[in-house]
């Protein structure tokens, strides 16, 4: 049995997990707390009809909410990377809901190609989709790039959810207009979006090692994108609101990449941090709950609007990033090669311009418009006549 259906399970004996949580039943304009469970953020709530899609659906937050939309009514899509644990996390729902409808669909967020699979899969489903929420994600992995050639971080949590929207956003469009009710894209963000680079997101070596400083940088990229694709749905009058939220520190699998803090975190976490219960309401409360209703562009933690750092609210940033992640998809080729194992990969020190020895003509002119200009460019087949091309199968001279 996967984690996930292991957690759904325990749900049967005991609703609210032992934490410090509970002492801080604190009111707010919500009414609820950091201690309010997903269960109780959607008491009475009834969500027959509706369709939400739920990437990262296998286990932790994906799954808890998962089941406790499943519990008020919703017919519910999961995209999960692994099947087998996505029929696990499904067949224990199905023991505590027997009526639930739940449909299963492979998805990878760090693979583009995937991403697409898993929106046509989708539409030949023939379902209406009233909400989206943009769950998965990775945190704090090794260096890794995609098969696209991005870093796994910003592929995963920024990338892979920006695309599908994308794929998505009109069938949730058409959807409000034929329903009449209004539809609703949830992007799990974090705190951790205050520890991105300096400037916010590193447009000129998205590709960077620093796992930490990744995290932060993919979270980031999730509310700028969440903020302007809000404007941008206003503008066009559409009824789908937008909003991003911060779960709460939940002790959930997501970190286990993360050792040897893993294991302390996981022994006294249930004392100190929430549950998956817990982690899971703000998430339900912004895709089901009326108070939700017309909101839209905000940010939201502990089921409450929540101010953000001014970085997170930059327009202009956030314009860019729309650009840069556009540029990105794929046109038939990888925007950045997996890089040659040489000794240049070991001399990635700091400049002032910000490169390195190791840098590619692809990483130096990521983001630059060229448009308009001429180039003269020299013979270099000449030049590079007796280079070695055989390590790489791009090259062709």
């Amino acid at each position: 049995m996967t984690s996930g259906a292991k957690t759904i399970k325990r749900r049967r004996k005991t609703q609210r997990p032992h934490a410090m949580w509970g002492l801080l039943r604190r009111r707010s304009p919500s009414g609820f707390s950091p201690s309010s469970t997903a269960e109780e953020v959607t008491a009475g709530i009834d969500g027959s009809g509706l369709v939400a899609l739920i990437t990262g659906a296998s286990s932790g937050i994906g799954a808890e909410t998962c089941r406790v939309l499943v519990m008020r009514g919703v017919h519910v899509v999961m995209g999960v990377r692994n099947l087998s644990a996505g029929a696990c996390v499904r067949d224990e729902i199905l023991k505590q809901v027997p009526s639930a409808k739940i449909d299963i669909l492979n998805l990878d967020l760090s693979s583009m190609s995937s991403v697409r699979r898993f929106a046509e899969n989708f539409k030949a489903l023939n379902l209406p989709l009233n909400i989206l929420i943009n769950n998965a994600g990775v945190c704090f992995v090794p260096f890794k790039l995609s098969e696209d050639g991005i870093e796994l971080h910003f592929a995963t949590n920024h990338i892979g959810h920006f695309l599908l929207t994308d794929l998505l956003i009109e069938k949730m469009k058409v959807t409000a207009i034929e329903s009449g009710k209004e539809g609703r894209v949830v992007m799990v963000a974090s705190v951790s979006y205050s520890f991105s680079y300096r400037g916010g997101i590193r447009f000129d070596k998205i590709n960077d090692e620093s796992g930490f400083l990744a995290y932060g940088q993919s979270k980031l990229a999730n509310i700028l994108h969440s903020n302007l694709l809000s404007s941008h749905l206003k503008e066009q009058d559409a009824k789908v609101i937008v909003n991003s939220l911060h779960p709460g520190a939940v002790a959930t699998n997501i970190l286990h990449h993360w050792c040897p803090l893993y294991g302390a975190i996981r022994a006294i976490g249930k004392y100190f941090v929430k549950g998956v219960e817990q982690g899971a309401a703000t998430v339900c409360y912004v895709a089901l709950h009326p108070q939700v209703a017309g909101v839209t562009g905000k940010y939201f933690s502990d089921c409450n609007i929540t101010e953000l750092k001014s970085h997170a609210l930059d327009r202009d940033l956030a314009k860019r990033l729309w650009d840069f992640s556009l540029s990105l998809i794929p046109t038939g080729r990888k925007l950045f090669p997996r890089r040659h194992k040489t000794m240049w990969g070991l001399l990635r020190r700091r400049s002032p311009s910000g490169f390195s020895p190791s840098s590619t003509g692809e990483e130096v002119t990521a983001g630059v418009d060229g448009s308009g200009l001429v180039a003269v460019v020299p013979p270099v087949g000449l030049v590079l006549k007796h280079a070695e091309f055989s390590r790489c199968g791009e090259c062709t001279l």
